[in-house]
């Protein structure tokens, strides 16, 4: 009788060639950030936590008709954003793109980049998905900060994106989790506090508040940030943060 494995209970286990890439990411998240580490993770991650990671994204609230749709905004105009009306969702937008120097943001094509991985392969294994989810969730990226109110800090960055995996159980947020607690962890003691302080506060106000993840923001540009932070419960911008 051949021997069945049963992908529910088999253990899992991180492949040494992705160890040396974690690493890498570990001892130096500028140089190889984690948006690289994500994709190079694909081809060497156990198949059971990938299905783990799929059955858990189809079954967040919302999810269903997110995928169903498709949706990816054009390529949005500072000057547009500019011409919002005060106080608005696009204005707010825009004052934190010019705040921190971020315009070249919006030129930003992530996509180019998956697909240039995805025709070399590297992405066979990641499901169709959750590739339509990091494009859309890097198409958003900015704009939560400009919800949530959280500002382009490292920490607030962290905050953020703890936030999101709050929101949206996502391996890209988790290795942002890893890299961060496992270089205050090895290289950095000092950062225990405040890190730990910025994971905490993210997680918690991301569990606190609507699902931001699904949202078609480009079409709420002109609406009051005040009002929509009010309707999705967010009271307090980015723990106080006022942009």
């Amino acid at each position: 009788m051949s021997a069945r494995i049963d992908a529910s209970t088999s253990k899992p286990t991180l492949h040494p060639a992705f160890v040396e890439k974690m690493v890498r990411t570990f001892n130096d998240s500028d140089e190889h950030g984690v948006h690289l580490l994500f994709n190079e993770w694909w081809p060497l991650a156990p198949q059971v936590t990938i299905e783990r990671y799929l059955e858990n994204f189809r079954k967040t609230p919302g999810a269903e008709a997110f995928l169903a749709d498709g949706y990816l905004a054009e390529p949005v105009m500072l000057e547009a954003l500019a011409e919002m009306p005060e106080g608005s969702i696009g204005r707010t937008y825009h004052a934190f793109l010019t705040k921190n120097g971020l315009e070249k943001n919006l030129a930003t094509n992530y996509k180019m980049l998956h697909d240039a991985m995805a025709a070399s392969g590297q992405l066979d294994r990641m499901p169709a998905e959750m590739k339509y989810a990091i494009i859309r969730g890097f198409q958003i990226h900015d704009i939560l900060h400009a919800i949530t109110g959280y500002t382009s800090s490292g920490l607030d960055e962290l905050s953020l994106q703890a936030f999101c995996l709050a929101q949206l159980q996502f391996p890209y947020f988790g290795m942002w989790m890893a890299t961060t607690t496992s270089r205050m962890t090895f290289l950095r003691p000092d950062g225990i506090v405040p890190v730990m302080d910025s994971i905490t506060q993210g997680w918690q106000f991301g569990r606190r508040v609507k699902n931001l993840q699904f949202e078609k923001w480009e079409s709420m540009f002109e609406e009051p940030v005040k009002e929509v932070r009010a309707r999705y419960g967010v009271a307090a911008a980015g723990g106080g943060v006022a942009l």
